[in-house]
């Protein structure tokens, strides 16, 4: 088979059995064509199924060469491996080329996190005299009380909000569910917004059961939530890079700062593997050794 079907086919899998959302599907897909357009550019062009594990050594090389980041490089590889992993289990292949290959070393970059009241500072500076204001308060009330990532958050629906049990039935990455609490604040700004501003709303056919809405009665979109967060923390004064994940982050560093047991973390930030969440541990460390520096007499 030639390559134009087997990434076909890869992508069908990523989306049929994988339930991987259109973007991931995109980005693995943009990673096996890098090293279609390569091999097929080299002395020695060939088919998906002969390529060598030292073809794909070679791609690396070069996109090292480009000046990548070990990230993206990383990414990359991920992408190839996946793809590889395809073909092993469709039984195309018998040795996989890139089994072996190991990815550049990454090192942990810790994100920005705000502290309670930098939070409550940024809170603050919303205008709650206009109805976006109203808007503004009870989303990003919900994204520090339930750390959800953007994406949840502007996909809320009605139907998932259970106000009697103080919880979000959320849909996350790959179509999965899972419950997470909400705080009280959140509940009671979410109320506010739905039962005084949005019932004023025209609301346009297809977006009903959303929970939060444009001036026009639509949905949200990734960029308009970045937008409103940065206006607010050059507002409130945060020199920090704040974003819609910076929310996500400062909640769970708050809940590891606090003594919250690891495994609860994991299943309220919806992460397949406990490595992603043991991040948050790391920052734990960082918080306790700043602390020393700062006060400890013989720091």
């Amino acid at each position: 088979m030639n390559w134009d079907i087997l990434i076909r086919q890869f992508a069908n899998y990523l989306k049929l059995e994988r339930s991987l959302s259109d973007n991931s599907i995109q980005a693995y897909v943009r990673d096996v064509v890098k090293l279609k357009q390569f091999v097929e550019n080299s002395n020695n062009p060939t088919g998906p199924t002969q390529v060598s594990s030292k073809m794909i050594e070679d791609l690396l090389k070069e996109i090292a060469g480009l000046e990548l980041s070990a990230y993206s490089q990383s990414r990359i590889l991920s992408g190839i491996k996946s793809f590889y992993l395809f073909l092993e289990y469709e039984q195309l292949i018998s040795d996989n080329p890139s089994t072996l290959i190991e990815a550049p070393k990454l090192g942990r970059k810790l994100p920005d996190v705000l502290n309670f009241f930098e939070i409550e500072k940024l809170l603050a500076a919303i205008d709650l005299s206009t109805a976006e204001g109203g808007r503004n308060r009870a989303m990003l009330e919900t994204l520090y009380s339930s750390g959800l990532r953007v994406s949840e958050l502007i996909n809320l629906k009605i139907n998932q909000v259970y106000f009697d049990i103080g919880f979000l039935r959320i849909v996350g990455k790959g179509n999965k569910e899972r419950l997470v609490p909400i705080g009280k604040e959140a509940i009671k700004y979410i109320r506010i917004y739905m039962e005084e501003i949005r019932v004023h709303t025209a609301i346009q056919p297809g977006y009903e059961n959303y929970v939060f809405l444009n001036r026009r009665g639509r949905g949200l979109t990734r960029v308009m939530v970045f937008t409103l967060i940065k206006n607010l923390a050059k507002k409130a004064g945060i020199q920090k890079s704040v974003s819609p994940h910076t929310f996500r982050h400062s909640f769970a560093t708050h809940l590891v700062e606090g003594g919250a047991d690891l495994r609860a973390v994991q299943e309220m930030l919806g992460h397949e593997s406990i490595t992603t969440t043991e991040i948050y541990t790391h920052l734990d460390r960082e918080y306790l050794k700043q602390i020393i520096e700062e006060y400890h007499p013989r720091s």
